[in-house]
């Protein structure tokens, strides 16, 4: 398997998943005012946002980088992403999770197990 060549940074600040398909006609001006109008967030603080297609087999990520609009775009041969149903608008992903996402995993079956806290063994 290759390794994969443009990721995106472990810097980013957040990452948000946007659930509902969306034209991919849609140019990076588009996208970002779909995130101002839309989602209510600045399309310039740095965040990375990741959009799909009716068809789930692409994927937009939209994020500002310092003077300009960086867009990733992936487009599958054959299979499809496994993108959350729109219960919500928007969620937020890690890094790691997104790379897991672009990679093919299925995030609803890697949830890891609930953190418990108690205060005693008895």
């Amino acid at each position: 398997m290759n390794q994969p060549v443009m990721r995106p940074s472990s810097t980013l600040p957040a990452v948000y998943l946007y659930r509902d398909p969306i034209d991919f006609r849609k140019s990076f001006k588009g996208l970002a005012v779909l995130v101002e109008q839309e989602l209510g967030h600045n399309p310039f603080d740095g965040h990375l946002y990741a959009f799909t297609n009716r068809h789930r087999n692409k994927i937009k990520c939209l994020f500002w980088e310092d003077n300009g609009f960086v867009l990733y775009y992936k487009s599958l041969a054959d299979d499809k992403f496994h993108w959350p149903k729109p219960d919500d608008e928007l969620i937020t992903l890690t890094r790691q999770q997104l790379n897991w996402l672009l990679d093919g995993y299925n995030l609803n079956a890697m949830k890891p197990h609930k953190k418990r806290h108690y205060d005693s063994c008895f």
